[in-house]
């Protein structure tokens, strides 16, 4: 079992900067690829960002250059940086992880492919 706690959703205005964390514990050794996901009220969860464990990162199209996945594997934290915030990116924004040795098959994760969730903490980008 992997868990995952976020952290550090809030209010910001529009252009502004947020940075989700997301700490896991459990079996995460074998946890090969995470990733972050989002879901707009009303709309479908989509992922946005993915790292695997061997650092490589892959994004979808509408956050490539705003936003950084990245992980310190010593505090088993991965973070997610948000900038030039959108007020479409209102969300609660999750933390995933594929099943133990599955990586990220080179892009960004579908909820399918997801095992583990954390609890979601809301972003909230006001104009």
């Amino acid at each position: 079992q992997v868990q995952l706690v976020e952290s550090g959703g809030g209010s910001v205005q529009a252009g502004g900067s947020l940075r989700l964390s997301c700490t896991a514990s459990g079996y995460t050794d074998r946890t090969y690829c995470m990733a972050w996901f989002r879901q707009a009220p009303g709309k479908e969860r989509e992922g946005v960002a993915a790292l695997d464990r061997l650092g490589r990162t892959w994004y979808v199209d509408s956050v490539k250059g705003r936003f950084t996945i990245s992980q310190d594997n010593a505090k088993k934290t991965l973070y997610l940086e948000m900038n030039s915030l959108k007020v479409e990116e209102t969300a609660m924004y999750y933390c995933a992880a594929r099943s133990a040795n599955a990586y990220c098959a080179g892009r960004v994760p579908l909820v399918p492919d997801v095992r583990y969730w954390g609890q979601g903490t809301q972003v909230t980008v006001s104009s």
